[in-house]
């Protein structure tokens, strides 16, 4: 087969005994060494199925809406080490969204027929798990559909079984989920998995349900009922964390470096979290792309979320012009996000 591709090197027992020795306080750093290779070369593995995976959903998004974002990433190391911390009996083969795929569309009504067409479809691919986070949200206020995919295919059997997550979500999901992330990175709190300060969990628990009011969707537990009250403790929040502040203080601040050329594929993002710089890395080749990923995850010191101060992440758009709406954490890009704040709070400043 082509070189273009990787493929997993070691057998699910090996992948397993690296995901137990990278959270493993007591192991020594060339066992921890070993582990990360071993790793690298798993999370990598799945770029085949994803690739297969995101042609069908970029397909079936665009029908719906010609402009639908698609866009795909191989989860960061950083990201796979918190959650098999917080999931101790969860093994890493088992790991859902190593490869994941988002769409993103205009609205509620657009995200439930591409969530309706997938369910109809003859894939051989087999759906495992079909989470649906628009009519039960997430505690965090999270809000989206997630479809499991275990790749099949008669030709590629070496790539059978591994799991690919798609993710479909409407514009001021994904808005708020960017606001979510932006702001962890800079307090150092995956606030996305419910990990932080109580008080920033709390905002974005009530916003999650402002925006569910405004999509005529369900809201995430334990916010109140009534949307007043829910407007309420939002405005109180949001005078005291600041965060308009915040959030406009972060994108003011941003430098950009690098170049993203209409040529690329692969876009490597590196976010300087101390020094606000984003720099941009274009490559034409998987190969090559990878390489740069595992070397600059690398340089970062650290797999934990807590302490690395560069973000790092490997994506594949269409377009250049599809990289910021994609990922617009990397770009701290929070208007959509900070419009809906500002009408709440009775702030309207640009």
């Amino acid at each position: 087969m082509s070189s273009k591709w990787n493929v997993p090197e070691n057998n699910r027992k090996t992948v397993d005994r690296a995901g137990k020795a990278f959270i493993d306080p007591t192991a020594e750093p060339a066992v921890r060494a070993e582990a990360r290779v071993v790793i690298n070369n798993w999370r990598s593995s799945h770029s085949f199925p994803l690739n297969t995976l995101v042609m069908t959903l970029r397909k079936h998004a665009r029908v719906i809406d010609p402009n639908a974002l698609v866009a795909r990433r191989i989860k960061r190391l950083p990201s796979i080490r918190l959650k098999l911390e917080l999931h101790q009996n969860m093994k890493l083969t088992q790991m859902q969204d190593l490869g994941g795929a988002r769409a993103v569309l205009p609205s509620v009504p657009e995200v439930r027929l591409l969530e309706q067409k997938f369910l109809k479809l003859r894939l051989k691919h087999k759906l495992i798990t079909h989470d649906d986070y628009i009519a039960k949200p997430k505690p965090s206020g999270y809000r989206g559909v997630h479809l499991v995919y275990k790749f099949q295919s008669d030709q590629k059997t070496e790539y059978n079984n591994l799991r690919i997550e798609l993710q479909m979500r409407s514009r001021l999901m994904h808005a708020w989920a960017t606001a979510v992330e932006t702001v962890g990175t800079f307090t150092k709190h995956s606030l996305k998995s419910s990990l932080g300060p109580d008080e920033f969990l709390r905002f974005f628990a009530l916003m999650s349900a402002a925006i569910a009011e405004e999509e005529g969707g369900a809201f995430p537990p334990g916010v109140p009922d009534d949307i007043g009250s829910v407007y309420a403790e939002i405005r109180e929040l949001a005078d005291k964390l600041k965060i308009i502040e915040r959030l406009e203080a972060y994108r003011a601040g941003l430098h950009l470096t690098g170049a993203a050329t209409e040529v690329g594929k692969f876009y490597l993002l590196q976010l300087d979290i101390s020094e606000s710089i984003l720099e941009i890395t274009t490559f034409r080749n998987l190969a090559e792309a990878t390489a740069a990923f595992d070397a600059a995850e690398a340089a970062t010191g650290s797999d934990n979320i807590q302490v690395v101060m560069r973000d790092v992440v490997l994506v594949k758009v269409d377009s250049v012009a599809g990289l910021r709406a994609a990922y617009p954490n990397y770009f701290l890009d929070t208007s959509e996000f900070l419009k809906r704040v500002r009408a709440i709070v009775g702030n309207d400043r640009t």
